[in-house]
């Protein structure tokens, strides 16, 4: 018997995947337009197990969509729940009342969401089959709340278990993981929201670059891969840019975005500007195969040497007139630097938000205990401060600054000084 079910195994999780990949092709977008759009107020909710709580010292979900409405007035709450199920289990912190249910319900409902994006099922799959209906009716009850809330929702799927333990049955482990994927975008569907496969794209990324650690959860390049996914997921993922810059005797002429603000002379020093639509994305040291797609730099007609360009008077590259001519990804730089500052005040803030709704004593300070310590809510209450003033911060810094791009001969350069 047990033979037969060894050779199940495989059979089973191909017919899941079978099953799987016509349910994903009938994913609904959050836009009539097919895109995703933000808005000014709204309020971005990441709701689910480990998969978002541990983003939050990482942060490149946010910067991703901060970066990609730079013009939104947008608040984003992380209430990610390591070990937490659509039933709130991981919330039981508290001795009833309010029971784990009552403290998710009110969770969300605090967080006043408009847009949620809900990541379940990779705990509730460890009841297998039997615990699949429990798990559809807990996810519907979620969704109910949602709507009754007039937010929208974004459903990702589970991922996958990556392990070298022979003592985890990783082949099984999956088997359910997708079984409850399968669920989420069938509830999805019926439900006509919006779908997003994370498992497949991370377990093919998982073959190439490390990923995950202890077998279940996303690594710092995990999560920005995770982000990159999501990117494609929503349809914000831009194409490749490529700018060009023809040298002649008549001077430099260059393709839109890009403008000539002082020719130079001698058509070797001249300077342009890049009109950006946003910062960029990109993890400093990330892998090849999870590289953004950077803004690709081309001069043509230079004369034969090498050239440097700086940015903001700052040198960021050098390369002879073939290499330039060939093109160069522009990969560092003020944008990058602005970017990176960016993502730090989204850190502090995750940070001060973590701490604030879930306190350390939060048993003492708002739970059945609260005569003891109750008086440090207020201390509570007045990290608003500090997380209103910080996205006041990011307000300020999300908007692309005007820089200055300068090409000189390097011989020239040298000359000069």
């Amino acid at each position: 018997m047990r033979k037969v079910l060894g050779t199940l195994g495989p059979v089973l999780l191909m017919f899941i995947t079978i099953l799987y990949k016509p349910i994903q092709a009938q994913n609904v977008p959050v836009g009539a337009s097919g895109r995703f759009d933000l808005k000014n107020g709204d309020r971005v909710v990441f709701l689910g197990n480990s998969l978002f709580e541990n983003d939050f010292q990482y942060g490149w979900l946010e910067l991703l969509l901060t970066t990609r409405f730079p013009d939104r007035d947008v608040t984003f709450r992380n209430l990610g729940w390591s070990g937490d199920n659509v039933w709130g289990d991981g919330r039981s912190t508290f001795t009833n009342p309010p029971t784990a249910y009552q403290h998710l319900m009110q969770d969300i409902t605090k967080a006043a969401p408009t847009i949620v994006f809900l990541a379940y099922g990779g705990v509730e799959a460890q009841e297998g089959q039997a615990g699949l209906s429990h798990f559809k009716e807990g996810l519907n009850n979620l969704l109910n709340k949602i709507d009754s809330l007039g937010a929208k929702t974004i459903l990702l799927s589970t991922i996958p278990v990556v392990s070298s333990d022979t003592a985890v049955n990783v082949s099984k482990r999956n088997e359910d993981l997708a079984l409850y994927s399968t669920a989420i975008a069938q509830v999805a569907s019926a439900r006509s929201k919006q779908f997003i496969d994370i498992y497949q794209p991370i377990q093919e990324m998982s073959k190439k670059e490390t990923i995950i650690e202890n077998g279940v959860h996303l690594n710092e390049t995990g999560y920005f891969y995770l982000a990159s996914v999501l990117e494609k997921g929503l349809r914000l993922k831009r194409e490749k840019e490529t700018i060009s810059i023809t040298v002649s005797k008549h001077g430099p002429v260059t393709s839109s975005p890009a403008k000539i603000t002082d020719p130079g002379k001698d058509m070797t020093d001249f300077k342009f500007t890049i009109e950006e639509k946003f910062l960029p994305f990109s993890m400093p040291g990330a892998a090849s195969s999870m590289a953004v797609n950077p803004t690709v730099l081309k001069i043509t007609g230079l004369k034969k040497g090498v050239y440097s360009l700086d940015i903001d008077d700052n040198q960021v590259f050098t390369a002879s007139s073939q290499r330039w001519e060939q093109g160069v990804e522009i990969k560092r730089g003020p944008s990058f630097i602005q970017a990176a500052e960016i993502r730090d005040m989204i850190l502090k803030k995750n940070e001060l938000h973590f701490f604030q709704y879930r306190p350390i004593n939060e048993t003492y300070i708002i739970g059945f205990r609260a005569y003891e310590q109750g008086k440090h809510v207020k201390d509570l209450e007045d990290q608003n401060i500090l997380i209103k003033w910080l996205e006041g911060q990011i307000a300020i810094k999300r908007m692309p600054k005007k820089t200055v791009y300068k090409l000189s001969s390097l011989r020239q350069k040298v000359a000069g000084n």
